[in-house]
């Protein structure tokens, strides 16, 4: 089971394997074309402002930290997903081309609300999946855009053989208190890592009063570990993904 999640994993950095469906042609285009996108991350900076001047007013115990995924939350990797869905699957080389280019654009509202949390005298840790023998570049493209506290020691990203971000988010809280955290996905906050999609929706589900408050969650309907989660985390082909894809659809008759 750990090598079957290891290599789902694996395919999840590389946005999936195997030929893009029009699903995922429509997803990419829906991202990078609708207005919906860019209200939604809009809409989600500004309360993530509203919250962090909430908690800041209650004080902390330890100096105040907000932690942010990087990829669909502050920087737009569509460009690489339309790559994939243009020469027809996704691997390593490709992703790291893009990475190399240090071209992603920042997402609509990242940047004004990172500089006023800086502004606040906040620490901002940016917690990714990307590998760390991807440090250099990802900083590079960071610091391009001016992105505040693109620093390597704020930058954490993936070690080899580590999974999920539990480890990473620990060594922030020891000397921090976390006060907002924001992710396209689940798994960018704490508890979700690994879990199936029913334990994802009742987690979801009990923990409700966080998201909108301590969670700001951003749209990614392009890849995630929800996605990983309806093939059980295992590696499949594509006839055996849309076999599963299509048991679990819910029509109404």
């Amino acid at each position: 089971m750990r090598k079957q999640m290891l290599c789902c994993l694996a395919a999840l950095l590389l946005s999936g394997c195997g030929k893009p469906t029009e699903d995922g042609t429509l997803a990419v285009l829906w991202y990078q074309q609708s207005g919906e996108v860019r209200g939604l991350y809009e809409q989600g900076y500004e309360l993530g402002k509203q919250q962090l001047d909430q908690a800041l007013a209650k004080g902390t115990g330890k100096p105040p930290a907000i932690v942010l995924d990087l990829d669909e939350t502050v920087v737009d990797n569509s460009p690489y997903q339309a790559q994939v869905i243009r020469e027809g699957a996704s691997s390593f080389a490709l992703w790291d081309e893009w990475v190399r280019k240090a071209e992603a654009k920042a997402l609509p509202g990242a940047l004004d609300f990172l500089r006023y949390a800086d502004l606040k005298e906040v620490a901002i840790y940016y917690i990714s999946n990307r590998r760390t023998s991807q440090l250099k570049d990802t900083l590079h493209n960071l610091q391009q855009l001016d992105v505040p506290q693109a620093v390597e020691s704020h930058v954490l990203l993936r070690a080899p053989g580590e999974q999920g971000k539990d480890a990473r988010r620990a060594a922030v809280m020891k000397t921090h208190d976390i006060v907002l955290y924001f992710g396209d996905n689940l798994s960018d906050f704490p508890g979700f890592e690994g879990k199936s999609n029913e334990e994802r929706r009742r987690l979801a589900e009990e923990m409700k009063a966080l998201f909108g408050r301590q969670f700001i969650l951003f749209p990614n309907p392009m890849y995630g570990h929800w996605e990983d989660a309806m093939y059980n985390y295992e590696d499949k082909t594509e006839e055996e993904k849309k076999k599963i894809r299509d048991r679990l659809l819910q029509p109404f008759r």
